[in-house]
């Protein structure tokens, strides 16, 4: 098993620890907004390294909407370069846990129709959509 990396971002990683330690019963909301978050454990695709990273917690029935907008920056987060280079993935929900296998989403239809469950669960994803020039990722994680 890979070594664990933890975020350089430090609230990303606290956020990770206070999820984990506490068996997936804090911690489970963005800093406290409410907004239900979730893990995704994945491979770093340059080190082979584990990380993990709290994405917001978008469903679409039995799989999970992961959407890299990075608050609308320039550059998509590391997170969809590792997803893109390995799609294996485990999603830690709350006290449950799934192995599951990403893909992106190119199709425009699927996508529009994610994007606005992405939306409804979050609504800043419209505010960082139009404040970037780069389309942002849509993934959709369903169980391996």
């Amino acid at each position: 098993m890979a070594e664990y990396v933890p975020s350089p971002v430090k609230w990303a990683a606290d956020q990770v620890a206070l999820y984990e330690s506490s068996g997936g019963t804090e911690g489970t909301t963005l800093l406290d907004t409410g907004l239900p978050v979730i893990i995704v454990t994945h491979r770093g695709n340059k080190t082979g390294a584990v990380r993990k990273t709290p994405l917001m917690r978008v469903k679409d029935g039995d799989g999970y909407v992961l959407v890299g907008s990075r608050g609308g920056a320039p550059a998509h987060p590391v997170w969809v370069h590792n997803l893109r280079a390995d799609p294996n993935v485990q999603i830690q929900d709350e006290t449950e846990v799934f192995s599951m296998c990403v893909r992106e989403v190119r199709d425009a239809d699927e996508r529009a129709r994610l994007w606005a469950l992405a939306v409804e669960a979050f609504p800043p994803y419209e505010e960082y959509r139009n404040k970037t020039e780069r389309l942002i990722p849509v993934f959709l994680a369903e169980p391996a």
